[in-house]
């Protein structure tokens, strides 16, 4: 048994890559796969933390615990990992000031997953993008946009730039929608309808209670905003939508105009 551990496969100089390197590799393998689903299990099974912590709380012990074996790897197939770290250092320095904005990206990985501010299934604004974040992995993060559009972007953009974040702190959020009405238009019966038509919606919460304001008079039109609040943050769109249809709907019962913007003409006679 001993020799066939010791047998040689691979023999280069003074190195040589032994049948015994190869099972220690694979057993290194396999005990970091059982590890990680171990961990995984413990961690998703707990009931002190929300989904996004607890995902976060994995990807970092994954991250560790993969260092170490690559580490340990290194010296189960025979190389002095401090041999060859040292030999290289100069080439380290010069590796690493051409890759800072990949090490740049690696931190803000890190740094998203301990503090939190960014957490799979958020709903995100960045850089006038609304998205939802899909996965945070090392270097980058998925991110889903309302068109369903799948974008990865570097974890950079997240510590760099001002993220707008709906779900931070809780799950529903404001909305609003503004429609204009003619001059003409009994303003307390604009708001009625408007309260009633935003209230009668399933999707709109009952509390905190939708209201309107009666924004502007414009141009052309009297500016009312109906101000509610949703749990459907990523798809609000098709919320506005159906309240619209039901706003015009009912303005088209009751007699009240939606105005378009009107221009009188001179016309000079020779």
């Amino acid at each position: 048994m001993k020799e066939f551990l010791d047998y040689p496969i691979i023999e280069t100089g003074k190195y040589a890559l032994r049948v015994s390197n190869l099972l220690g590799l694979a057993i290194l393998v396999l005990t970091l796969l059982l590890t990680l689903y171990l961990i995984r299990r413990l961690i998703f099974r707990s009931q002190r933390f929300d989904i996004s912590k607890k995902y976060a709380l994995y990807r970092l012990c994954k991250y560790f615990l993969t260092v170490i074996a690559f580490v340990l790897g290194f010296q189960i197939l025979g190389f002095n990992v401090s041999i060859l770290l040292a030999g290289s250092a100069a080439l380290l320095v010069g590796l690493g000031l051409g890759i800072q904005s990949l090490f740049s990206d690696v931190i803000s990985g890190i740094i998203i997953l301990i503090d939190g501010t960014v957490k799979v299934n958020d709903v995100i604004d960045v850089n006038g993008i609304i998205c939802q974040v899909k996965d945070i992995n090392f270097r980058t993060t998925t991110v889903l946009t309302r068109d369903d559009k799948y974008i990865i972007l570097p974890n950079s953009e997240f510590t760099k730039n001002r993220i707008v974040n709906w779900t931070h702190s809780e799950i529903i959020s404001r909305f609003e929608i503004s429609i204009g009405v003619d001059y003409s238009s009994d303003i307390h019966q604009v708001q009625k309808i408007l309260q009633q038509v935003s209230a009668a919606h399933p999707s709109v919460m009952k509390s905190p209670e939708p209201f309107v304001r009666f924004t502007e008079c414009a141009d052309s039109s009297l500016i009312f905003t109906i101000f509610f609040w949703a749990e459907e943050v990523f798809r609000v769109e098709n919320i506005k939508s159906e309240i619209r249809v039901s706003i015009f709907d009912a303005f088209k019962k009751e007699g009240i105009q939606i105005p378009f913007p009107q221009r009188v003409v001179h016309i000079k006679e020779p």
